[in-house]
């Protein structure tokens, strides 16, 4: 049986470490490499690293900030996100050091490049991003470099994951990222059943609500954001209190 994470969420703007409220308002938090040195040391199960801004500004994979967390030498497996325009970047991010790696620009407007980047690192090694929300119970996918919502359903989600371009799906509530206990539980009844699993993220922040979230069978993670930086033993504290048999056993480190 596939082991459920727990996984830590840093999102970087203009080089910051930020807490992000809707991808709308920021507030500065500090160096991404020192959050992720925390979430490494306190047992996260995997550190995924959104950088928000690159694609917007046509930079493409922030190789420096990667090139930063590569010298720390950490345990724990990476997930990169932001600027991935190709198949070339994707390679070559792999090579900074991340395992795996997010694509949501692609995943929307260029699918055939992000068939091309799974021949060349395995559809396993990548995620797809659905920023979402539900209006007048019709679900919505926001599009960030556009800044418009385009109504979509059941089918365009399975489109996604029947052509086998990713092996999970990071479904964001986009509404309400950052803000406490408020991850809408109705988005994952949109996503009909598929074979790529969900990892859910926004609005969550409680441990009650992180178990009930685990309990759904197509939910293979949940990434919570700036919540897990308020207590060193947060993580720790979450997994000894979700019972959950297949979740992954916290990890203790003897520089905590």
């Amino acid at each position: 049986m596939v082991k459920k994470r727990l996984i830590g969420l840093i999102t970087v703007k203009d080089g910051l470490a930020v807490q992000s409220f809707s991808y709308n308002n920021y507030l500065p938090i500090g160096r991404p490499e020192c959050l992720v040195e925390n979430l490494d040391r306190w047992g996260a199960d995997e550190i995924l690293i959104q950088v928000i801004d690159r694609t917007e500004k046509k930079l493409g994979p922030d190789f420096e900030l990667l090139k930063k967390i590569g010298k720390l030498r950490i345990s724990t497996p990476i997930i990169y996100c932001g600027g991935i325009r190709n198949y070339i970047d994707a390679i070559e991010v792999i090579k900074q050091g991340s395992d795996r790696i997010i694509v949501d620009y692609l995943i929307r407007n260029n699918q055939k490049e992000v068939s091309k980047i799974a021949k060349y690192i395995g559809s396993q090694a990548i995620i797809g991003a659905l920023p979402v929300f539900i209006k007048k119970k019709n679900l919505f996918l926001f599009n960030y470099d556009s800044g418009l919502n385009q109504k979509i359903d059941k089918d365009y989600v399975k489109s996604i994951s029947d052509q086998n371009l990713v092996s999970e799906i990071l479904l964001i509530n986009k509404e309400k990222e950052g803000f406490k206990k408020s991850f809408n539980l109705d988005l994952i009844n949109f996503f009909p059943k598929m074979d790529s699993s969900i990892i859910a993220f926004g609005g969550i922040s409680e441990i009650s609500q992180i178990k009930s979230i685990l309990n759904i069978n197509r939910v293979s993670a949940v990434a919570v954001g700036n919540f897990l930086n308020y207590k060193e033993h947060s993580i720790q504290v979450i997994k000894e209190f979700l019972d959950i048999k297949n979740i992954r056993k916290p990890k203790y480190s003897s520089k905590s």
